[in-house]
């Protein structure tokens, strides 16, 4: 179970029928949620998707809050959006991940927010881009909001993974540097995009801190309208809040943890020694290639190198995944050494 202080946030991808969002409340009401959470208006990627029930959709979940006493909240991506979440009094509103991508549409909303105390919590861009991030969460700061959250939904990518949306952990915790006083919600159904990778998804983000969850139920996840995969049912999620492992979140200072850092430590200085070794190879490469008029990019032997690479970290249990793009970003870097090198005037 959660600690107490953690933030529930649940209810369906979509409201479709008066008849499913009540049941879907009625479900989460005997969970103790802290909001019930629907999309009303519905960005999609394609037209011709379902775009959301729209403003029919707002009285259902009044009726939802007025019946099971849950607050409500949806998203908004425009200024009509917030006007007429605010006309009924709605507890909380959010940020999409495709309107914060969009520092236009951020100010905007952050306009029509201007001298209201609504709770209001922004999404992850859709790309990894934690400035992005940020200036979305201090437009709204700045137009005089108090109560703000950040929610880490998963970050799209080219490449194909486990998960529908990257979690790049990394980048939640570089915004709890850049704003420590911003709570910041875990959305597993967005990163997993199916309803088994809930629990481990979330268990990582209580691991890391996280200060609550949104999680999407629906009472019948496998005739929603909109993100059935990911969705779950009322009594899937109380069993998934039962079945999380709450840790010790002191501060260690232990004689033991504290070497175990200082080893890391260590390793990390010699692990940037190394990258530095390996750059100046490429840059004996670059001149080499320079000298003979050579194209950068050897394309058999950079697929062959991470391919061993790949073989190679298998072998010691490192993950695939992770040494694959390690490797990337070091072929991308030598890319750009040899490149300087490569157009350097033979006079500079």
């Amino acid at each position: 179970m959660l600690p107490a202080n953690s933030t529930i946030i649940s209810g369906p991808c979509s409201a479709e029928t008066r008849e499913q969002v009540l049941e879907t409340a009625r479900g989460l009401s005997n969970i103790g949620i802290d909001f019930f959470r629907a999309g009303i208006w519905k960005p999609r990627t394609r037209p011709g998707e379902f775009e959301g029930i729209g403003n029919e959709g707002i009285s259902w979940l009044c009726e939802a809050r007025e019946t099971y006493g849950l607050k409500i909240a949806t998203e908004v991506a425009k200024t009509e959006h917030v006007e007429l979440a605010l006309k009924n009094n709605f507890d909380m509103i959010w940020i999409g991940a495709r309107s914060t991508v969009n520092p236009f549409t951020v100010q905007e909303i952050a306009e029509s927010l201007m001298g209201t105390n609504i709770k209001v919590m922004v999404k992850n861009p859709v790309n990894p881009d934690l400035k992005l991030w940020v200036g979305a969460i201090e437009r709204i700061i700045k137009a005089g909001i108090t109560d703000v959250s950040a929610i880490h939904r998963g970050f799209s990518v080219y490449e194909k993974t486990l998960y529908r949306n990257d979690p790049n952990w990394q980048i939640p915790i570089d915004l709890r540097q850049e704003l420590p006083h911003i709570p910041l919600i875990c959305d597993p159904s967005h990163i997993g995009g199916r309803a088994h990778l809930l629990l481990p998804l979330a268990q990582k983000a209580m691991d890391l801190h996280y200060d609550g969850l949104m999680i999407e139920s629906h009472c019948d996840p496998k005739h929603a309208w909109t993100d059935a995969k990911q969705q779950i049912t009322p009594l899937e999620l109380k069993s998934l809040l039962n079945s999380l492992t709450i840790r010790n979140r002191a501060e260690i200072d232990e004689d033991v943890i504290l070497r175990l850092r200082d080893q890391i430590n260590q390793t990390d200085d010699q692990l940037i020694q190394l990258l530095r070794n390996r750059m100046r190879i490429s840059e004996e490469i670059g001149v080499f290639k320079k000298d003979k008029n050579h194209v950068i990019l050897q394309k058999n032997q950079w697929e062959e190198a991470l391919k061993r690479n790949v073989i190679n970290a298998r072998k010691v249990g490192l993950s695939e995944e992770f040494v694959t793009q390690l490797f990337k970003l070091i072929h991308q870097d030598s890319i750009r050494i040899q490149s300087e090198i490569l157009s350097k005037n033979e006079n500079d």
